[in-house]
């Protein structure tokens, strides 16, 4: 039996799937991984990404977090891939319970997800940390240095950066949907952000899927590990 078959016979058995995702999910959109440093980043920016995407740069360096936010983070034309839209049909289909992901994109729900938790926050939100008035992000993209609000105060992100808290009702509700979960699959993540990796404690089922295209921590505890592209592997399965 061949991995994609072994995936469709579990898929076929559950009825309360949990998708848990990284950033793996989303550079198959063409969004890049801001982990994986390359050149350009050294090239332009004198900081890491994960130095310029903290609490403290926001603080400290704010024309310079949004420079950054603007060029590398904020990705307005990305579209769902085969992964995002084979998550959504199973949903649909009364398959899938909820999608837990680390991603900031809002593509899952581009793609007609509804159930989603968003660890980390999203782009499409935010607002001004003065009035708490909301924008959307067209207008962070559209405005020039910081961006601020009709009152004055700058206008933030509604994304989790290095140094800030995960939202705890957020983090609830993703524990007690893998914990209810029948079948969990991970996908396109490593596996060593916490507090977001230590979710995967919560699950108790014995149909642990994880689709990576390189190796987690976590590969020996899983009951099914697929190397490869979460879009390619998803995209086969079928939903009766």
């Amino acid at each position: 039996m061949t991995d994609i078959e072994r995936l469709q016979q579990m898929v076929d058995k559950s009825h309360r799937i949990v998708f848990f995702g990284g950033a793996g999910v989303s550079t198959e959109s063409g969004i890049p991984d801001f982990r994986g440093v390359d050149g350009l980043y050294r090239q332009k920016y004198p900081y890491p990404p994960e130095t310029m995407l903290s609490h403290d740069f926001f603080e400290q360096h704010t024309a310079e977090f949004f420079d950054f936010y603007r060029d590398k983070m904020l990705c307005l034309d990305a579209q769902p891939n085969p992964a995002h839209q084979k998550l959504a049909e199973l949903e649909r289909a009364g398959k899938l319970t909820a999608v837990v992901t680390q991603n900031i994109d809002g593509l899952h729900q581009k793609a007609g997800s509804k159930n989603v938790f968003e660890l980390h926050g999203s782009i499409l939100r935010n607002h001004c940390v003065r009035c708490g008035k909301s924008y959307r992000a067209e207008f962070i993209r559209d405005s020039k240095g910081i961006p601020t609000c009709s009152c004055g105060g700058a206008i933030k992100p509604d994304v989790v950066l290095y140094g800030e808290s995960l939202n705890q009702q957020t983090l609830q509700k993703a524990m007690e949907a893998i914990s209810e979960a029948d079948m969990l699959i991970i996908g396109g993540t490593s596996l060593v952000v916490y507090p977001a990796a230590g979710l995967v404690d919560f699950y108790r089922g014995q149909r642990l899927v994880l689709i990576n295209k390189s190796s987690t921590p976590l590969d020996h505890r899983a009951n099914l590990a697929i190397s490869g592209s979460i879009g390619k592997t998803l995209e086969q399965i079928r939903v009766s």
